[in-house]
């Protein structure tokens, strides 16, 4: 095919389609919605289903699993993973190497430090500081 795309496999074996993001070089799947003003940052990965909303950024090496949404201005850091069916809010922020479970929210403008675990399903508020809210 065409230099644009890359075929890799997962781990039952099927191949899946990536593109190259036009403004950052990251990987995109197949069936991804990533803004055009979204940045995607080469090593970063977008599974199938993810949608990426504008002016969002996914640094290096971060992986946004099936279903994902990452709200406009997010900022997704470094080894960051987002699991499926997560929603990041508009303008929050998500740390170096911080694992945010299937399911889970991370609401509009939140602060998630880094090396953070965020339970499946968990919805998590903050203060501008980043510590986390009471539910």
């Amino acid at each position: 095919m065409g230099k644009n795309y890359i075929d890799i496999e997962n781990d039952q074996g099927a191949t899946l389609r990536y593109r190259k993001h036009a403004n950052g070089r990251g990987l995109v799947a197949h069936g991804a919605k990533v803004h055009p003003q979204a940045h995607i940052e080469a090593g970063a990965y977008i599974e199938p289903g993810a949608r990426i909303g504008a002016g969002a950024t996914i640094a290096r090496g971060a992986w946004i699993e099936p279903d994902a949404v990452i709200g406009e201005g997010a900022h997704i850091e470094a080894h960051a993973h987002i699991g499926q069916g997560a929603a990041i809010g508009d303008n929050a922020y998500v740390g170096v190497r911080t694992d945010v479970g299937a399911g889970a929210r991370i609401v509009r403008g939140a602060r998630i430090g880094d090396d953070e675990t965020v339970a499946a399903g968990l919805t998590v508020a903050t203060n501008p500081k980043g510590l986390w809210l009471a539910a």
